[in-house]
């Protein structure tokens, strides 16, 4: 903590070198601070990533509503996060991508993406409601979005990335949370209905494991 102070960097992953440092979130910067060459470029598409999106979306519908009202003020297995929380915060990875990166075109910080649920969103049908809406200005921005190659360069809390790298990441970072919940949700006697298949998640960068330890 005192070395990611001393370097002003407030968040982590970060890779550093002496007094420089980026924030590791993206291979590309990583690979110019070290001399390397790396090809950053997504594999899909931004047309490509907004239908992955929509469908994880559509799943994380799907398996929030089949959670159980007594679970989910419950935390996470042993994390410091209740199934409520990491509920909303699927969508809300979304919401805050459209509403800062989007629509307000200002820096896109780690909060936004980890805000807590208001308190008027508390059972799991108000999570799909709210989950519903984001889906569907998702698919509206990108019905009215010129800039169809997503080239433009927007501020993030990892520094400022090309707006198709933006996008792929708020494509599979919720895309890795609706695969825990599927993950979970046999541990309540509850099948998945219709999870991510790996043809939903292709082309994705989703990690090979579902939880990161």
């Amino acid at each position: 903590m005192r070395a990611l102070q001393r370097l002003g960097a407030r968040s982590v992953p970060v890779v550093a070198l002496g007094d420089d440092f980026v924030f590791a979130q993206s291979l590309t910067d990583v690979a110019g601070l070290l001399g390397l060459d790396y090809d950053s470029t997504p594999e899909l598409s931004p047309d490509e990533l907004v239908g992955k999106l929509d469908l994880v979306l559509a799943a994380a519908g799907r398996l929030v509503g089949q959670i159980p009202a007594k679970a989910l003020n419950t935390d996470v297995m042993d994390r410091n996060r209740s199934y409520r929380q990491l509920s909303f915060h699927i969508f809300e990875i979304v919401e805050a991508f459209l509403e800062r990166t989007i629509e307000q075109g200002v820096t896109l910080e780690l909060e936004h993406l980890n805000a807590d649920a208001p308190d008027e969103i508390q059972s799991a049908a108000d999570i799909v409601s709210h989950g519903e809406a984001v889906r569907h200005r998702l698919n509206a921005w990108w019905a009215d979005e010129t800039d169809r190659d997503c080239a433009r360069i927007v501020p993030t809390y990892w520094g400022d990335q090309a707006l198709h790298q933006v996008l792929e990441r708020t494509a599979w970072h919720p895309a890795q949370h609706v695969r825990q919940l599927a993950m979970l949700l046999p541990e309540f006697g509850i099948t998945p209905d219709r999870p991510l298949s790996p043809s939903d998640l292709a082309g994705l960068p989703v990690p090979e494991k579902v939880w990161d330890d």
